[in-house]
């Protein structure tokens, strides 16, 4: 299914989100289960089909990385049930780096300030990453979309080390 249609917005990476909120709301107002209450048992079933439908496709537009596997599932790469590997040797180092990072938070003599750090390095790289995917989602051409996937994958792997550093800092106060 195409949330984007669904929704009756472009097929864009950057989305106004208030618009598909607003979007949201109407279709989940017409869809409702509550409105078939006194209807036939299959149109029902339909209501609680469109409505799981509407808000699947909110929860996959709203958030970034799921809005970018949607449009490249869109153009037929689905990065869904894959186990591919990002190759960038850059990104591995870095990656490497960072977990050797999260693992000295608590030994640290100042581990708010690795906190911070951290914090401040991963926005800036999600933001670059960021913004290179929503140049090369756009295209048709297959190599530039394969290059998008990557960046998606990497910022699957970023929002991971992220909330590895959520717990961390939790853990620590």
């Amino acid at each position: 299914m195409n949330y984007f249609e669904l929704f009756s917005l472009s097929p864009e990476f950057d989305l106004d989100t208030a618009i598909l909120s607003e979007r949201y709301r109407e279709l989940q107002r017409a869809v409702h289960p509550d409105k078939f209450a006194n209807a036939s048992e299959q149109d029902k079933r339909l209501a609680v089909q469109r409505t799981a439908q509407v808000n699947d496709g909110y929860n996959t537009l709203k958030h970034p990385i799921s809005r970018a596997e949607h449009m490249l599932s869109l153009k037929g790469i689905d990065l869904s049930h894959e186990s591919t590997t990002v190759k960038d040797t850059g990104f591995l180092m870095q990656q490497m780096e960072w977990r050797e990072a999260l693992e000295e938070i608590a030994d640290s003599d100042d581990p708010d300030e690795v906190i911070e750090h951290l914090h401040q390095s991963f926005s800036e790289y999600r933001s670059a990453i960021t913004a290179q995917l929503a140049q090369f989602i756009e295209s048709s051409d297959q190599p530039i979309l394969e290059q998008a996937a990557d960046l998606v994958r990497k910022l699957k792997f970023m929002a991971k080390l992220q909330a590895e550093l959520e717990r961390a800092e939790d853990a620590l106060f």
